[in-house]
C-alpha cells in the first residue's frame, strides 16, 4: 500500500503535464515505477484509501488466460472493463477490421494463445510456459507477450501491460511485469492483484512456490480530470494493513482455468478499506 501512495506523491510533486492525443485529456506524468509484491508471504496488494473490487481484476486475468476476444465473454465471467473499449472507442467503430458489437480484436489473450505466425498458424505462448514450468524447465524465456505492432490495427486498444516473464530459482517462482502505460488512480490496482494472482497461479498450477512479482511502470500517469480527487481526497486517508488472499486448491492445470475456475475460487481474507471514489474513466 505504501508503495502505491508513495508513486501517487510523486506524480503530484514532480510530473509534468502531456496532453493525450487518444483520450484528449491533459496527464500528470513520470516514468518508470517499480513496485514489487510479496506473494510468498500473501501479501495481497488491494488499495485501502478507497474500496477495490478485485473480483473483476481476477476476472479480467481470467479473461486473458483463455484468450478470449469480444467484451461479451468478459461481462459473462464478471468484467466490465471491456464494454467501452470494444463498443465506444471511435477509432475501433470506425476499423474495418471490427467484426461488430463487443468485438476487441486480437489484443491480450488473444496474442498470448494464439500469436499469429506469417504461415497462418498460431503459438500458443501460454501452454510452452505451463508446461516447461511443469517439468521444472527454465529457458530463461519464459515470456507471455502481448504486445504484437504487427496486429495493432487488428483490435481495439494496445495493451497496456505487455509482457509477463516467470522465472524458476531451484523451486520458487518469480514473475516481471512490464507496463507501458498506467493510469494510476484507476487502473493500477487492477494490474497489481493481476500480478499477484498471475504469480500465485500459475505458481500452483505447475507446482512451485511463488516468490515475488516485480512491476514495472513506464509511464504513469494520473488524469486532469482525477487529480484533485487523488490529491484531496484518497491520499488525506490513513492505509490499513494488506489483506490475503486464498485460491481454491482444486485449481490444478491450465485446463481447469480454461473451463471451470470463476472469481467465487478467489477469496480476500480481511479487507478493511475506506469509502469508494469514482474516478473517472478515459476511454
Amino acid at each position: 500500500m505504501k508503495q502505491y501512495l508513495d508513486l501517487c506523491q510523486r506524480i503530484i510533486d514532480t510530473g509534468t503535464w502531456v496532453q493525450n492525443k487518444r483520450t484528449g485529456i491533459k496527464c500528470l506524468t513520470v516514468i518508470n515505477a517499480d513496485l514489487e509484491y510479496d506473494v510468498a508471504a500473501n501479501k495481497f496488494p488491494m488499495i485501502t484509501t478507497r474500496k477495490s473490487y478485485y473480483k473483476a481484476a481476477i476476472a479480467e486475468l481470467l479473461g486473458y488466460l483463455r484468450g478470449y476476444d469480444s467484451a461479451e465473454q468478459f461481462r459473462a465471467i464478471g468484467c466490465n472493463t471491456w464494454n467501452a473499449n470494444a463498443n465506444e472507442n471511435e477509432a475501433w467503430l470506425n476499423n474495418p477490421n471490427r467484426k461488430g458489437e463487443d468485438d476487441m480484436g486480437r489484443v491480450y489473450g488473444v496474442q498470448g494463445r494464439a500469436w499469429m505466425r506469417p504461415d497462418g498458424s498460431t503459438v500458443d505462448q501460454l501452454k510452452k510456459i505451463i508446461d516447461n514450468l511443469s517439468n521444472g524447465i527454465d529457458d530463461r524465456a519464459e515470456i507471455l507477450s502481448f504486445y504484437n505492432p504487427g496486429e495493432f490495427d487488428l483490435g481495439c486498444l494496445r495493451p497496456c501491460m505487455h509482457t509477463h516473464h516467470f522465472s524458476l530459482l531451484g523451486d520458487t517462482l518469480y514473475l516481471n511485469s512490464e507496463q507501458r502505460s498506467c493510469d494510476v488512480p484507476l487502473g493500477l490496482n487492477f494490474n497489481q492483484i493481476q500480478c499477484f494472482v498471475l504469480l500465485a497461479l500459475v505458481a500452483q498450477i505447475t507446482g512451485h512456490k511463488a516468490g515475488k512479482a516485480y512491476h514495472k511502470i513506464v509511464n504513469a500517469h494520473i488524469y486532469e480530470n482525477q487529480l484533485e480527487l487523488m490529491r484531496d481526497v484518497q491520499l488525506k486517508r490513513e492505509p490499513f494493513e494488506s489483506p490475503q488472499l486464498r485460491i481454491n486448491p482444486k485449481i490444478k492445470t491450465l485446463g481447469d482455468i480454461e473451463s471451470w475456475v470463476t472469481v467465487d475460487d478467489f477469496e480476500v481474507i480481511g479487507y478493511e478499506c475506506h469509502e469508494p471514489i469514482k474516478y473517472p474513466f478515459a476511454v
